[in-house]
C-alpha cells in the first residue's frame, strides 16, 4: 500500500477515536487526568488489537456461530481492561471514581483507532473510496461506540465501588467485565447475523447505553466536592 494510503487509513482510524476521547476528557476537565497517563491507556489499548487478533484467529478451527462471537468478545474486553489496569488504574493516579471511566474509555477508544485502521485498508488497497467511506461511517457510528459503552460499563462499576472494601472492588470489576462482555457479543450478534434489519434498533441500544453512562457519570462526580 503506497504511504498515501497508509496516511488516509491512520487519519481514518485515528480521527473519530480523538474526537469521541476530547469529548469523554471533557467530564473530567475539573480534576483532569496526566497526559501521560491518558496517552499510555491510548497506546496500550491500541497495541491489544494484535494479540487480540491473534487469540481470535485461534479460537475460529474451535468454534463457530454464538461461541465464536463470545470468545471474540471476551478476548477483547479482556484485553482493553488490562491495557488500562496496567498503564493507570494499578498506580495512584486512580484517585478518585471517575477516573475509572476515563481511563477505561481512553484504553477502548485506543483499541478502536487501531481496529478501524486494519478495517480501512481492504477498501484502500483495492481503491474502493466509496466503500472506504461506508466501513469508516460504520465503524465510526458503530463499533466505536461498542468499545465505548462496553468499556465505560466497567468503569462505572468500578467508580460505584470505588470506597468499598477491596473484595467488593475486585467483584465490581469481574461483574463489569462480564457486562462488556454480554453486551459486546449481542452486538456483534445482532450485527452479523440478522443482517440490515436489526442495525437500526442495535444502534438506537448502543445510544440509549452510551446516554445512561453519561448519565450515570454525572452522578458519580456530584459527591465529591473538588469538582468545580
Amino acid at each position: 500500500m503506497s504511504p498515501l494510503l497508509l496516511f488516509i487509513a491512520f487519519l481514518g482510524g485515528i480521527l473519530p477515536a480523538c474526537i469521541w476521547l476530547f469529548f469523554w476528557l471533557l467530564e473530567d476537565r475539573c480534576q483532569p487526568e496526566p497526559k501521560r497517563y491518558i496517552l499510555l491507556c491510548f497506546v496500550l489499548g491500541g497495541l491489544a488489537v494484535w494479540p487480540a487478533l491473534k487469540l481470535e484467529e485461534v479460537a475460529i478451527p474451535y468454534f463457530s456461530g454464538i461461541a465464536l462471537l463470545f470468545c471474540w468478545a471476551i478476548t477483547e474486553e479482556v484485553l482493553k481492561f488490562a491495557a488500562a489496569y496496567f498503564a493507570a488504574l494499578r498506580w495512584r493516579v486512580f484517585d478518585e471514581p471517575l477516573d475509572a471511566v476515563i481511563y477505561l474509555v481512553t484504553a477502548a477508544l485506543g483499541f478502536s483507532a487501531v481496529e478501524n485502521m486494519l478495517f480501512l485498508f481492504g477498501p484502500l488497497e483495492q481503491h474502493d473510496v466509496m466503500r472506504s467511506v461506508l466501513v469508516g461511517d460504520l465503524r465510526f457510528m458503530g463499533a466505536t461506540l461498542l468499545h465505548t459503552l462496553a468499556s465505560a460499563s466497567v468503569g462505572i462499576t468500578l467508580a460505584l465501588s470505588y470506597y468499598k472494601p477491596a473484595w467488593m472492588r475486585r467483584t465490581a470489576a469481574l461483574l463489569g467485565v462480564i457486562l462488556a462482555i454480554a453486551l459486546h457479543t449481542l452486538f456483534n450478534f445482532f450485527i452479523l447475523g440478522k443482517g440490515g434489519g436489526a442495525t437500526f434498533w442495535i444502534f438506537l441500544c448502543i445510544w440509549c447505553g452510551i446516554v445512561a453512562v453519561l448519565l450515570l457519570t454525572e452522578r458519580i462526580k456530584q459527591p465529591s466536592k473538588n469538582y468545580c
